[in-house]
């Protein structure tokens, strides 16, 4: 059996689905990235664990904790379940586009194929305008019902009662700060300053925002456009505060981002300050790149707590 028939037995095998031809184009954070032809050619895209049956068993098993890690690796069992969910839970807003989930289970994803097209200043304007629509759509509170990733790595997405600025301190910024310091990513000096941004959050919030239906890893390379628009891809999806996603799209040089952002505010106004706010949003994508990428990140993530501190 040639390599590629195999790959497509074994995708069929995690998904059920009737896959006939399966090719690897890439790998990230411990999975394979493989471009499938299902029958009638319609063509997919799949995420799926590497390694061997017998260790991705003990992957799975070692994951039925929510949040746990699955070993060295980094690979881990629940990471395709919260991204499945996340797509169907930003779809249903019927704003931004995302892929259509195929199938999914503890070892693979199947994604509808997005044929890629250019970035130009009108459909980053319509993007902006799609994004302001997602983020209206709300969420029932800060979080979601299920265990989250990003990248590799466990989000706690437990819902809470607190307003959005505990919620960030105690589920997206603490975390990542105990992992870098115990990694060594970040030293003492830095680590203050991110514990000052916690204890000061309350003041550097601006002013209070309902939750917002939110990708969560809104970063440019988890965009796609296709026909004209941008497509939300690799979701860490949950209820939290619009200007994340914005602070996102800043953090790694969006294409065309100021139409973005005049598509988005022509759509609904930004509250004042919002500017300022952006390294208190980046500063939780810092930390998860610290943890990682390590030191690399140490700098960045002192830069973006003094700036926090600076509103």
């Amino acid at each position: 059996m040639s390599r590629s028939a195999s790959l497509a037995a074994r995708i069929g095998q995690l998904t059920g689905l009737a896959v006939r031809d399966a090719r690897v184009v890439g790998a990230q954070h411990g999975y394979q990235h493989l471009m499938l032809t299902l029958p009638g050619g319609r063509r997919a895209f799949a995420k799926a664990l590497a390694g061997p049956a017998k260790a991705l068993k003990a992957s799975a098993e070692a994951l039925a904790t929510p949040g746990a890690d699955a070993g060295p690796s980094g690979q881990t069992a629940g990471a395709f379940a919260a991204e499945a969910n996340g797509l169907r839970w930003l779809a249903e807003a019927a704003a931004v586009p995302v892929p259509e989930v195929l199938a999914v289970g503890p070892e693979a994803l199947v994604i509808s194929m997005i044929p890629p097209g250019p970035a130009t200043p009108e459909a980053a304007f319509g993007f902006g305008t799609d994004l302001a629509r997602l983020h209206a759509a709300g969420a029932a509170g800060f979080g979601a019902p299920w265990p989250g990733f990003i990248a590799s790595l466990p989000l706690d997405n437990t819902p809470d009662a607190a307003d959005w600025p505990h919620w960030y301190a105690q589920r997206r910024l603490l975390p990542f700060l105990t992992r870098a310091v115990d990694a060594g990513a970040l030293r003492s000096p830095e680590a203050r300053l991110v514990e000052e941004v916690v204890d000061r959050i309350g003041s550097l919030a601006g002013p209070a925002e309902p939750p917002s239906r939110i990708h969560g890893d809104c970063w440019a390379g988890n965009v796609l456009w296709s026909g004209g628009r941008g497509w939300l891809i690799d979701p860490a999806a949950h209820g939290g505060h619009r200007e994340t996603d914005l602070a996102m799209l800043a953090l790694f040089g969006a294409p065309d981002l100021d139409r973005i952002l005049a598509g988005y505010n022509d759509t609904v106004p930004l509250a004042a300050g919002w500017r300022a706010r952006i390294p208190l949003h980046q500063l939780h994508p810092l930390l998860v790149h610290a943890c990682l990428y390590g030191a690399s990140y140490r700098e960045q993530v002192g830069s973006a707590a003094r700036a926090a501190l600076a509103i």
